[in-house]
């Protein structure tokens, strides 16, 4: 799946809830899309980590939330975390790797939350809510 099908950049700056999934495994884009969707988020998705530094860049805004697998080829997610813009845009690590060296990594990188892999969508949810209200 391409990042233009999961969602038009241009969603990120048409909402305030606004909210990019990158991951490399399209079944987990399609779990955290249909738990956000749900609660009324508009979701972009990035199959990896360049597609989703070309989407921010090319978008001219940024969205609130980057749900942000650690674990893709190419550039992995410490590596876009610590690109992001994090004066506008949090963070959440969303990995199989439940590591202490992994959640250091991600917060010396600027994420402001992490959530492990299986994960439950009321977790989900609720770190993204409280994410916000940060």
């Amino acid at each position: 799946m391409s990042a233009a099908a999961g969602g038009s950049a241009d969603a990120m700056t048409a909402t305030r809830r606004a909210v990019l999934v990158v991951d490399d495994d399209e079944k987990i884009r399609a779990v955290v899309r249909a738990v956000l969707e749900a609660d009324d988020f508009e979701v972009v998705e990035a199959p990896d980590g360049q597609t989703a530094l070309d989407l921010l860049d090319r978008n001219g805004s940024s969205p609130q939330i980057v749900v942000l697998d650690v674990m893709m080829p190419g550039l992995d997610g410490i590596e876009v975390c610590r690109r992001v813009d994090h004066e506008t845009t949090r963070v959440l690590m969303l990995t199989a790797r439940d590591d202490d060296e992994t959640q250091t990594a991600s917060k010396q990188a600027g994420a402001d939350a992490f959530l492990a892999k299986p994960f439950s969508a009321i977790d989900l949810l609720d770190t993204v809510e409280s994410m916000l209200r940060r």
